[in-house]
């Protein structure tokens, strides 16, 4: 890859997470560097944390978030704790791109933080601007985020219209 490109993977339907952590792992397999940072992200189980140790150094996994409760049933102050951890994170991701500390960045739920007003769109939108020449940036959640869409490569957006034994 000569530029840089950014892809949003956005919408109600599973398997964003999942999408971008497939072109992470691909770009791991090509020899590249890759950092995913999770945010919000429900605690996972043992076994899947373990297996993404087992990735790195090639891919290195963040979470930035304290409390393993989901954030709507925090505490008013838990909530600022855990908006400042997001910031952390957010601080994180800027510091990754600018220093160009890895190939890949994977950004996971970050777009769903403009639902909770955590994460204004222009702070989203200066990540996209840090990205630098070769780098690949993946932002995930179900916010769609249509005012970035001018600023990616490629957005997909999932959806989940039918299900096996729906009628």
């Amino acid at each position: 890859m000569n530029g840089r490109y950014i892809h949003i993977f956005c919408g109600t339907g599973v398997g964003k997470t999942s999408a971008a952590l497939g072109k992470g792992v691909r770009a791991a397999a090509e020899g590249k560097n890759v950092v995913l940072i999770q945010f919000l992200k429900e605690q996972q189980s043992g076994g899947c944390l373990e297996f993404f140790k087992r990735l790195e150094p090639e891919v290195k996994l963040f979470r930035f978030q304290r409390f393993p409760e989901n954030y709507e049933n925090l505490t008013e102050r838990e909530k600022e704790d855990e908006i400042q951890n997001i910031k952390n994170g957010m601080n994180f991701a800027k510091k990754v791109l600018v220093t160009e500390g890895c190939d890949v960045l994977i950004l996971d739920e970050i777009l769903g933080l403009t639902d909770k007003g955590i994460v204004a769109i222009e702070e989203l939108r200066g990540l996209i601007d840090a990205v630098g020449e070769g780098a690949e940036l993946y932002l995930t959640g179900t916010s769609e985020c249509r005012e970035l869409w001018p600023y990616v490569d490629e957005v997909t957006e999932l959806t989940t219209e039918y299900r096996a034994g729906q009628t």
